[in-house]
């Protein structure tokens, strides 16, 4: 074909001449190449998955919406503006020159340490035949994008216009959940500006015609894009994956491939992650554990500190929270005599306050992780879909659900009427004598009871995400509901065996008290003990990055994850003799010292488990990319010094 004629098949404007109709948000100049325009060809109606293609008919809106980029509120002039569109990566031509991710970072300003488009690689073999494959990856503007559901601000949107999945970073608050949820690695966070960014479509440069800047720049014809499941000139695959590509049913993403020569039959990524790829019977590459750093186990406490150690307090508090003050209001409903007279004495109170003390605390160590925490009430904007939105409504909710039970309990506690008469001088029990307290005690309780139980529920699908396996897993169920349990048994346990020891109150009612809130511990133990038997059975047989994490798990802190399960069964062990006992033999001051200890311990455990929780996870990225991308290369240039170099080091970690 000439150039001529594949130049007239192309949405492509004369060169020269005023371009009537095209909007003027992007000049489009007269020096663009034949092969930087979008091609003109037939389009299917649906793709692969079943996903209708032009978009205007999935979400009924018009078709000659402007897009407002730059604030300019011209309409494209590209006739296909309203289908799908998506990348074609041939991965035979690829040779790892990052022009493409050069051509994206310039054509979206951004700082050395972001880049939208990454390119990294897999190799394998035996010397002669050793063979590398590159993989350039940005977003692939997916048919289900998780980042859209997940974000809790609402920053993202799925576009009509080329099904466009784009993001506003002024609305996001930097909470980085959709860098967790995303298994391509696309939505980038900013340390520094405390904001996720990501690859945009180039939508101002489709909108006249012109293909994204990375597509454009690239030297060897690897990148091409287009409307999805249009199979690019002089290309004879079209698939949805390739070796290293995370599974495409978790998202549909709009990108395919071509990879037509001869690879190992197992291929090794070249970062620091524990994963390879190996060809299986019918020829697809699936992940398996590399064991590239032996079988030694090892402690590597100072590694439990990390960046999300907020969450680590915002989690084990706020479960704490609903532990406190749901085991002593349940025991009571259930008519335990022990409980009903705990909730009528003046000690109520201070519980319900502790109760609300502990979330407060632990929702303002979430917001400390925020990129922006001034915007953390941009938390809500996404109720419909996002876990993490209701998760926050919830413990929010629960939080006034305990401050309506404290406050409809004021005017029958002591203290506080007694302090209230003599600096008001007013009398509470007069003055409340005509309200139901007691009915609108129970009434809030209840209230934040199914409050907290929401949280708390949102707060484990907030890490049951497909991308990140070692999450993925009902393990992630019971640490959340048994330290729920276990630690709020030892909170609510000081505040209602203190109390009733003090009341001098019969010995069958606090053993009655000690029996429930003995009983709420050791279970909250055995759940979580469960379910790490379980996380460590399908782990050991999983193949995935969750395998993988497991396997980091028993090397690089073997030590430390065996210390916390045999402190933790010798804590269940060591309960179970100790609270037959305490019901047999009565309390003592020996009795509670070993309880406090026991409590303690489970504490020092339920801390340790959560830091490897959020450190260990493996995501389904990609191979990591040159340089700054790859962990491994970091985590070297760091320990030589290279990071401090000005010329090429790396941004701070903070924000």
């Amino acid at each position: 074909m000439s150039v001529e004629t594949k130049t007239s098949a192309r949405i492509k404007p004369e060169v020269g001449k005023e371009q009537e109709g095209r909007s003027n948000h992007w000049e489009v100049r007269t020096e663009e190449q034949d092969y930087a325009y979008l091609p003109e060809q037939p389009i299917k109606d649906k793709n692969r998955y079943g996903q209708l293609i032009d978009c205007v008919d999935i979400s009924g809106l018009p078709k000659d919406r402007s897009m407002f980029i730059n604030e300019n509120p011209e309409v494209g002039s590209n006739l296909n503006r309203n289908k799908q569109h998506g990348f074609f990566f041939t991965a035979d031509n690829c040779i790892g020159c990052h022009a493409c991710e050069s051509a994206c970072s310039e054509k979206n300003d951004n700082p050395a340490h972001l880049s939208f488009r990454s390119v990294g690689y897999v190799e394998g073999g035996s010397y002669p035949d050793y063979k590398r494959m590159n993989i350039s990856m940005a977003c692939n503007h997916c048919d289900d994008p998780v980042c859209l559901k997940g974000c809790p601000t609402k920053a993202y949107t799925k576009h009509a216009e080329y099904g466009a999945v784009l993001q506003d970073p002024e609305t996001c608050f930097g909470c980085g959940y959709c860098t967790w949820v995303c298994p391509y690695n696309a939505p980038q966070l900013d340390p520094v500006k405390g904001r996720v960014s990501k690859c945009n479509m180039c939508v101002d440069r489709l909108e006249v015609g012109l293909k994204p800047a990375c597509v454009s720049a690239c030297v060897g014809n690897a990148l091409d894009f287009g409307v999805i499941e249009n199979t690019p000139e002089n290309r004879e695959q079209c698939k949805t994956s390739i070796p290293g590509f995370p599974d495409p049913e978790i998202t549909h993403p709009n990108i395919r491939f071509q990879q037509t020569k001869s690879m190992p039959v197992e291929m090794s990524r070249t970062d620091s992650m524990p994963v390879k790829y190996h060809k299986d019977k019918n020829g697809d590459y699936k992940p398996v554990v590399d064991q590239k750093h032996g079988k030694a186990k090892h402690w590597n406490f100072s590694r439990l500190n990390s960046r999300e150690n907020p969450l680590v307090l915002f989690t084990l508090f706020a479960q704490a929270a609903f532990g406190t003050f749901v085991i002593p209001f349940l025991a009571a409903l259930f008519g335990a005599e022990a409980f009903e007279g705990f909730l009528t004495s003046d000690m109520f109170v201070p519980l319900a306050v502790l109760a609300l003390i502990f979330t407060s605390f632990g929702l303002f160590m979430s917001v400390t992780h925020l990129g922006k925490p001034m915007r953390f009430y941009r938390g809500f904007n996404n109720l419909r879909y996002s876990p993490m939105s209701r998760e926050g409504l919830g413990l929010a909710l629960f939080s006034a659900g305990c401050g309506l039970t404290v406050l409809f309990s004021l005017p029958s506690n002591d203290w506080i009427t007694q302090l209230v008469n003599t600096l008001l001088g007013v009398n509470l029990v007069t003055l409340t004598e005509q309200l139901p307290l007691k009915s609108l005690q129970t009434g809030s309780g209840i209230f934040a009871l199914l409050a907290g139980f929401t949280g708390i529920y949102y707060m484990n699908k907030c890490y049951q995400i497909k991308a990140r396996p070692f999450w993925n897993h009902w393990q992630t169920v019971t640490s959340f509901s048994g330290n729920s349990l276990s630690l709020g048994a030892f909170v609510s346990g000081v505040v209602v065996i203190a109390t009733l020891l003090m009341q001098s109150s019969e010995v069958t009612v606090v053993k009655q008290a000690l029996a429930v809130i003995g009983g709420a511990f050791l279970l909250g133990m055995v759940i979580e003990a469960l379910g790490l038997i379980r996380h460590n059975y399908d782990l050991n047989r999983n193949e995935n990055e969750g395998g993988a994490a497991h396997y980091v798990q028993c090397t690089t802190f073997g030590k430390t994850y065996l210390l916390r399960n045999y402190l933790l069964g010798i804590n269940i062990v060591l309960t179970c003799v100790l609270l037959a006992y305490s019901l047999f033999a009565g309390v003592t001051t020996q009795v509670l010292v070993l309880w406090s200890l026991l409590a303690l311990l489970n504490c020092f455990t339920a801390m340790v488990g959560r830091a490897l929780f959020y450190i260990l996870v493996i995501p389904t990225t990609m191979p990591g990319a040159f340089f700054w991308k790859n962990k491994g290369f970091e985590e070297h240039a760091r320990e030589i010094g290279l990071a401090d170099n000005p010329t090429t080091g790396v941004a701070p970690l903070a924000h």
